[in-house]
């Protein structure tokens, strides 16, 4: 393929392809997806292991953990990153880079808080910091998400998405394993210090970033508005607080329907059932290795360093491979590997604990994941209109997430289910002598969450098919 062919169809040559890791603002993304990524586990397991550690009972360390659900409705307030300026800031910045900084120096401040809070004598002060932690990342996702997606063209969303996925798993490295050895050879304090200073990486980055022109663009339904408006007599502050609303809220909402119709239905659905498989699977995959026998350290080394790099190659090649050969194929051929993937797991389970074929498992799930995210994040950057980036991908990412999270709650009943069933256990077990009670129940689990990926495939295939009518009506 020429270049001049690989302009016109919107894909890229290889050589094109890797000069786009090469622009500087790769190496942005790369340090904002550090920043994204940094805080996470710190409201997670982290947190949950300085916790437990000081004696906090398992209870309140549960239900700490749904300072997390700010990740998922972070939809709710993305429209005031859409709408609202900071003072000074957003002058010397713009409205994205204005936003980023804002977030992550609140973000910052929340860990000092942290370090300087004792768990043993008063849980209040760390839960007020994890609360504001959770929401300043939350809203440092928002901010750098709609800058990605504004800063890059279509054919280029899907190595910016790679890029950030790398700085993301570079960052999960510090606050996790990081973290904990700052925590084991110094203390608690200064591994939550040290994390607050890293923050500066993210500062640093928005600052380098270069500002972005923004959208003006005519809003759907705004006539419409502006007649209810008229008719109910709203004048003055009542009027621009009523049009502030509408352009806030409902416009990114007019505006994706309005743009897509009936079929942003089945795109929202694509979405949301895309990941599933892996959301269900992956909260039993560390019962899993634990029921087959595998140590505490195998897999530390196995899963937890060995498949993070694994993830970070099948995020790259995602990323080319959505410049190569489009978005859609490559959702599709990531949608497919996933799927299947689920599978090799029940091979796992049939295999006892055999390191080698944990590292085959780790392997193919975590470049497939790595590889899915990636295409994922490009396909929702494409949905996206420039003037409502934040709020709706903020939509697009949450809609992702929430069904998965759902299931992913039934998924040890469904293990257990399946475990007390002797008609599976007797047959299961006479064809894999290696498995166990302890493990017979995951064979139809995997099999069960494999199946779960099949829907996606198949709105992928209708969504193809929808785009190429248009396509075609278009050249004609």
């Amino acid at each position: 393929m020429s270049v001049a062919e690989s302009r016109r169809d919107g894909r890229m040559s290889l050589a094109e392809m890797w000069k786009v890791y090469a622009e500087p603002r790769m190496l942005i993304m790369l340090l904002l997806g550090f920043s994204a990524g940094l805080p996470y586990l710190l409201v997670f397991s982290t947190l949950s292991a300085w916790l437990r550690e000081v004696g906090v009972t398992r209870t309140e360390i549960g239900l700490l953990s749904y300072v997390g659900l700010a990740y998922t409705i972070k939809f709710l307030w993305a429209p005031l990153l859409d709408r609202i300026r900071l003072p000074v800031l957003d002058r010397l910045l713009g409205k994205r880079r204005a936003w980023m900084i804002f977030a992550q120096a609140v973000a910052a401040a929340a860990l000092v808080v942290i370090s300087f809070s004792d768990p043993a004598v008063s849980l209040v002060p760390v839960v007020f910091g994890a609360l504001v932690l959770a929401f300043a990342s939350a809203t440092q996702d928002i901010s750098i998400d709609a800058w990605r997606i504004e800063a890059a063209p279509e054919e280029k969303q899907g190595a910016m998405a790679a890029v950030y996925q790398l700085g993301y798993r570079f960052a999960l490295i510090g606050s996790g394993a990081g973290a904990l050895y700052i925590a084991h050879f110094i203390s608690w304090q200064a591994a939550y210090l040290a994390m607050a200073a890293l923050m500066l990486v993210g500062i640093g980055a928005a600052l380098l970033a270069p500002r972005l022109p923004e959208a003006q663009a005519p809003i759907i339904g705004e006539e419409a508005m502006a007649e209810i408006a008229h008719r109910f007599h709203m004048q003055g502050p009542f009027e621009a607080a009523f049009a502030w609303t509408y352009r806030a809220v409902i416009a990114p909402f007019v505006d994706f329907f309005g743009r897509y119709g009936w079929w942003s239905l089945a795109m929202l659905a694509l979405i949301g059932l895309y990941r599933v498989p892996d959301f269900v699977m992956g909260v039993m995959a560390n019962p899993l290795y634990i029921d087959i026998g595998f140590s505490l350290s195998t897999i530390a080394t196995v899963v937890k360093v060995y498949g993070v790099w694994m993830t970070i190659a099948g995020a790259v090649v995602g990323g080319l491979a959505v410049a190569r050969f489009g978005i859609m194929r490559t959702l599709l051929a990531g949608a497919l590997a996933a799927t299947l993937t689920n599978l090799v797991f029940v091979w796992l389970a049939m295999q006892g604990a055999n390191t080698t074929a944990l590292a085959i498992t780790i392997s193919a799930e975590n470049f497939s994941g790595g590889f899915a995210g990636t295409c994922l994040i490009a396909y929702m950057s494409s949905l996206v209109n420039h003037q409502f980036a934040a709020t709706q991908y903020a939509l697009f990412s949450s809609a992702f997430a929430l069904p998965g999270k759902i299931l992913g709650g039934l998924s040890g009943v469904m293990v257990d289910w399946y475990a007390v069933r002797p008609a599976i256990a007797e047959a299961l077990v006479g064809v894999a002598p290696g498995l166990t009670p302890a493990t017979v129940g995951y064979v139809p689990f995997f099999i069960s969450t494999a199946l779960m990926g099949v829907p996606a495939i198949l709105l992928i295939l209708l969504v193809m098919g929808h785009r190429k009518k248009i396509e075609a009506k278009t050249t004609a």
